[in-house]
């Protein structure tokens, strides 16, 4: 492995790369809820500048869920279970916020960006765990209120380097779209936010002086070729075990892993 990877790093990174691609099968976040917290982690370990630990694992997590996003939406779409209409919709919003969460990213300190993500994951979290039901007449927006939705998702995903999930899912529940085609399309959504996203992270960070060897703009390339690897191989074992579990029991995982991630963000955004 080039760029200096200690096989320890190696071993640590195929680790995560497994539990994100199974996440993001079994709950349509692309991963980036895991992968952005322990990455920061390990980036810190490695003696990273902190002021582009956070960026850049939140970058590296947004080009990984490039190809775990596709391996996840594969094992959804082959269950009938995406509901493409609904993602044709969202998508042109989602890429356009990608690319602008990019840049507002870029000018944020990194803990500001830390504190962000804590206080919007828990939030996410505690929508889930109240299981407050929707009004039965509320249906999903017309064409214009979509592409907002997706504006907004897509500038929230970016900032925090998730595949959407904990912003789509959410809102597609809330509009009465059951939970199981709430992460299969969240899961579909995936790409074109991380594709997005990815672009704007490496644009953002092209032009930065002292960056650390083996970087693409913000993207820590060993980390991105280790964990790929892994999460697309694990990705279609959790979009079987999402098809598995009952609403209650998917919402419940879903929120009780918000929680923990945002508990160590929080810690991350007063000690960067």
């Amino acid at each position: 492995m080039s760029f200096g990877l200690e096989w320890q790093l190696i071993v640590e990174l195929l680790l995560l790369g497994c539990c994100t691609g199974f996440l993001a099968g079994l709950l349509g976040i692309g991963g980036g809820m895991l992968l952005v917290p322990f990455m920061t982690l390990l980036l810190t370990l490695k003696g990273f500048p902190n002021d582009y630990i956070v960026k850049m694992a939140v970058a590296t997590s947004l080009a990984t869920i490039c190809f775990t996003s596709i391996s996840s939406v594969r094992a959804h779409h082959q269950r009938g279970a995406v509901r493409w209409g609904v993602v044709k919709l969202l998508a042109p919003g989602i890429v356009v916020g990608s690319m602008l969460g990019a840049q507002i990213a870029k000018a944020l300190p990194s803990n500001v960006l830390a504190l962000f993500f804590a206080a919007f994951v828990s939030f996410s979290a505690t929508q889930m765990f109240r299981n407050k039901k929707p009004r039965p007449t509320r249906q999903l927006p017309p064409a214009p209120g979509m592409f907002g939705a997706g504006s907004g998702i897509g500038v929230l995903s970016s900032l925090v380097g998730a595949g959407g999930g904990f912003v789509s899912v959410p809102f597609m529940t809330w509009c009465n779209v059951p939970i199981h085609n709430a992460v299969a399309t969240s899961a579909a959504l995936g790409f074109p936010i991380a594709l997005a996203g990815t672009v704007g992270y490496v644009a953002a960070g092209w032009t930065l002086h002292g960056m650390p060897a083996g970087t693409l703009g913000f993207i820590y390339l060993p980390a991105l070729l280790v964990v790929s690897a892994a999460s697309v191989t694990t990705a279609p074992l959790g979009a079987r075990w999402a098809h598995r579990l009952d609403v209650q029991q998917l919402k419940r995982v879903f929120a009780g892993l918000l929680y923990a991630l945002a508990a160590y963000m929080l810690y991350k955004a007063f000690t960067v």
